[in-house]
């Protein structure tokens, strides 16, 4: 038993390495023609947090390794056609690349991402089928279904995209996300999705070394995207694999909804929190600002890495939280983690009006 899980556990951390080493390799050859072609991310002026030009294609790196390795060690499961999966992320990587070259419109990119989603949901089954007790519903029917899985997928995709705004910060929360997903699917014998897990994994570590600060490449649309992608995949099925039903009486892990939302809640609060704001002031929810978790934390001083840290700390927390605190059920944990993420959000605009007003005033709580 104890030789198995050794090879098992030798088997899925050589896939990472493999993963990262096709990544670490690819990425400088990336970087050399960029540089030569000065294929930069200029056109972005409205987003940037850096002064010199810098490439925005680290996600071509993150693609061909997470595709190679995938095709390499991934067998085909009638749970998750890994065709279908990897045809959608072709497609995003075929949009994502376009956009960081030479910028591509908005409505563009949300036709490519519906068509993505709808495909994962009529061809792949990545469907949630449920509302698992939140808000006091459970089953639901097959349109609300697919209206319901559709707006998630773009969702998440888009989070993923709108996080990626300073050194390190999507690739280390897609690393985390992913690896929480990797090992909790390792855990429920799911070996098909904890392989797609972990080669993401390693793709993301292999790209890290040069994102971090000083960053010498962006990953651009094309690897944001992708990362979106897998993590909402992986979070579906995370979730659909542990749903009580006739069948199921005892799932590996309980509050499976609320675990993905705590797994996923950076990008998730963080798009609704913008979205939502966007909308009150009248703007387009699409419009670029610099008003993510991250620029926040950015105006109270922070560097880039110390930002990063912050935010993937908080991550880790809500992790934890979710699995010391399973038995609270889903209806109470995710309302437990949104009162928690509007109170740090409270807290954030407090100290920023503080450090930039250069007093403090007992209404600066409110106004």
């Amino acid at each position: 038993m104890l030789l198995d899980f050794a090879i098992t556990d030798f088997y899925y951390l050589m896939i990472i390495l493999f993963s990262g080493l096709v990544s670490f390799v690819a990425i400088p050859s990336i970087m050399f023609v960029a540089r030569e072609r000065k294929l930069y991310d200029d056109f972005h002026q409205e987003r940037k947090t850096h002064d010199a030009s810098i490439s925005r294609l680290g996600g071509v790196g993150i693609f061909c390794s997470f595709t190679i390795v995938s095709l390499l060690f991934a067998k085909y499961d009638a749970f998750l056609p890994t065709n279908i999966l990897l045809t959608a992320c072709i497609m995003l990587f075929a949009i994502g690349l376009k956009d960081d070259l030479a910028g591509s419109a908005p409505g563009t990119k949300f036709f490519i991402q519906f068509l993505v989603a709808a495909m994962m949901v009529f061809l792949g089954n990545v469907r949630l089928t449920s509302m698992y007790g939140v808000l006091g519903l459970q089953e639901i029917d097959f349109f609300t279904s697919t209206v319901l899985s559709i707006t998630t997928i773009m969702f998440m995709v888009n989070a993923f995209n709108l996080i990626d705004g300073i050194d390190g910060l999507a690739g280390t929360l897609g690393l985390i996300v992913n690896l929480t997903f990797g090992i909790m699917f390792l855990h429920m014998g799911q070996d098909e999705l904890a392989t797609l897990a972990f080669s993401m994994v390693g793709a993301l570590a292999g790209f890290l070394y040069y994102n971090y600060t000083p960053s010498r490449i962006f990953m651009g649309d094309t690897g944001s995207l992708l990362i979106g992608l897998i993590s909402v995949v992986l979070g579906i099925k995370f979730i659909e694999l542990n749903k009580f039903s006739e069948e199921n009486y005892d799932p590996i892990f309980a509050s499976a909804p609320a675990t993905v939302v705590a797994v996923l809640i950076i990008p998730l609060f963080d798009t609704f929190r913008v979205f939502t704001l966007r909308v009150l002031q009248r703007k387009s929810p699409f419009q670029a600002d610099r008003n993510h978790i991250h620029h926040r934390i950015l105006s109270l001083g922070f560097t880039h890495l110390q930002a990063t840290f912050i935010i993937v700390l908080t991550n880790l927390i809500f992790i934890y939280l979710v699995l010391m605190f399973k038995e609270w059920g889903n209806f109470v944990l995710i309302f437990v983690f949104l009162g928690i993420c509007i109170l740090i959000n409270w807290l954030t605009t407090v100290l920023i009006r503080i450090k930039y007003r250069k007093d403090f005033k007992v209404n600066y709580f409110w106004k």
